[in-house]
């Protein structure tokens, strides 16, 4: 995480996002308070947070008085409880569903310039309210790609990652996290590659992408690593291609993880399917229209 002062909402939710230590907690990395310039603008995001399978900016906010009711949501104006306007902490005019539409169409042409335009970028408006409060969400529009929690819970916001990812498809690699990082400005806070690794990113990775950052010697130790390892398998006859599963989804030493074993045995499985059918295919072709 980066810049741990910032306002409550978002000491709020670097304190939530600490409690996920457990195995079974979402994975990924997050950074509070940073800035993207992008399109002539300087966009200042309370939270990103990446998991393997997603994107998402966080707006978080947190009332300055006790409101009770219906925290109404409309596509266009200013938020209301109740018929009153919604005090927020914030000094910023305009609402989070306009900061999010801001903020994540930076992101997803930042990304896009650089490849990783199929990469989607969900919005989540995170509002704390005030102890005892009781607050309703009424939205009356959908968007897939924005969500609003009103909450004083973890476990909320935790239970809204763990639906992203069983909804998203979309794989984000360690080198996808390291670009976004550049851009963002927090290359010093950029993870090592051993430990994007084992958050569940994709590899290969490409070690320049560390380079000018506090962990480039750890990511060159773990080039080093691999290519000793591909050096063995070339003594062995033995060399994989990049897309090979163990490429892929490469062993950590020191770490037992079953998803990734799981996900090197599903795409074995699923590589060894296609060849069959290729060649199934062929001969059967050969046998229909092939010289009586």
């Amino acid at each position: 995480m980066q810049n741990a002062a910032g306002t409550d909402a978002e000491l709020a939710l670097i304190d939530w996002l600490r409690t996920w230590k457990d195995p079974s907690s979402p994975h990924g990395v997050a950074t509070i308070n940073c800035s993207l310039f992008q399109d002539d603008r300087l966009h200042q995001f309370d939270a990103v947070v990446w998991t393997p399978t997603s994107c998402v900016v966080i707006e978080a906010e947190t009332f300055t008085a006790r409101q009770d009711g219906v925290l109404e949501i409309p596509l266009n104006g200013p938020w209301m409880v109740s018929g009153e306007l919604a005090r927020f902490a914030g000094a910023e005019k305009s609402t989070p569903l306009e900061r999010s539409r801001e903020h994540t169409f930076a992101l997803q042409n930042y990304l896009a310039a650089r490849g990783l335009g199929q990469r989607a970028v969900h919005g989540l408006g995170v509002i704390v309210p005030m102890p005892g409060a009781q607050i309703d969400v009424h939205q009356g529009w959908s968007d897939p790609s924005f969500d609003v929690i009103v909450t004083d819970d973890p476990h909320r916001v935790e239970q809204y990652f763990e639906m992203l990812a069983a909804k998203e498809h979309n794989l984000w690699t360690a080198n996808d996290i390291a670009i976004a990082f550049r851009g963002l400005g927090i290359l010093p806070y950029l993870p090592a590659p051993q430990d994007l690794l084992n958050e569940g990113f994709l590899g290969p990775i490409d070690v320049t992408l560390w380079h000018g950052g506090p962990t480039q010697a750890q990511a060159e130790q773990y080039a080093e690593e691999q290519a000793q390892l591909e050096r063995e398998l070339q003594n062995r006859g033995l060399v994989a291609p990049w897309y090979s599963p163990w490429k892929l989804y490469p062993r950590v030493d020191g770490d037992l993880d079953f998803g990734r074993a799981f996900l090197r045995i599903t795409l074995a499985i699923g590589m060894i399917i296609a060849i069959v059918w290729v060649l199934w295919f062929v001969v059967t072709a050969v046998l229909t229209y092939g010289p009586a």
